[in-house]
């Protein structure tokens, strides 16, 4: 692949998804990328201030500061490929995160985003880690889909809704029913009569 493929190939990434996904909102969509580079250049940043922390002998801060920095490469590597233009495997990755399921991405960027808050508790670890995780939520957000409409949340309430699996409707009103208590008492006790036989809507 030649550097103008390359180049046409980062420049056309950002507007398009390869695979569509019509049910994400775009202020999602941008709004998380948009998190993630600025998040994943402030680790950088932050995780070479910790690794400053060896010159006083703390090993914790080392090891955390080398984590968050290899965070902030990996989440700058998915969400701004064109940050490594040079590296070659570097776009065949980001391609394969984008065919993934977004919660795939949630899931890596929190889980990323620990260790070095764990190993070395401060603001830099909290900053820089900090926004990978808020990356996360977002795209843990994005993998929920869009909110249904109010017609399709009240036909999906209704008793003769269609079960969007099956496609028979439901007819068992009794499986959304419970039992009155106090009518179950009165029977037993032999005056009472049962509202509605015995049982509540």
């Amino acid at each position: 692949m030649s550097f103008a493929e390359r180049l046409a190939g980062l420049m056309a990434r950002p507007g398009q998804d390869n695979v569509p996904r019509d049910d994400v909102p775009w202020h999602l969509k941008y709004g998380g990328r948009a998190v993630g580079i600025v998040g994943g250049f402030f680790a950088i940043l932050f995780g070479l201030y910790n690794c400053i922390g060896i010159l006083l002998g703390d090993v914790g801060c080392l090891v955390g500061g080398i984590l968050e920095i290899l965070a902030g490469f990996v989440v700058l590597a998915i969400e701004a490929p064109c940050c490594f233009i040079f590296i070659d495997h570097v776009q065949q990755i980001a391609e394969k995160a984008d065919q993934r399921p977004y919660w795939n991405r949630a899931a890596l960027y929190c889980i990323i985003a620990l260790p070095p808050v764990i190993l070395c508790l401060g603001l830099g670890s909290l900053f820089g880690c900090g926004l990978i995780f808020v990356t996360g939520m977002i795209y843990g957000m994005m993998s929920l889909g869009k909110k249904g409409t109010r017609e399709d949340m009240a036909a999906m309430a209704s008793p003769n809704a269609m079960s969007p699996v099956q496609g028979v409707p439901s007819t068992d009103q009794h499986s959304t029913l419970m039992e009155d208590p106090d009518s179950v008492v009165c029977g037993n006790a032999g005056g009472g009569s049962s509202i509605n036989g015995g049982l509540v809507r």
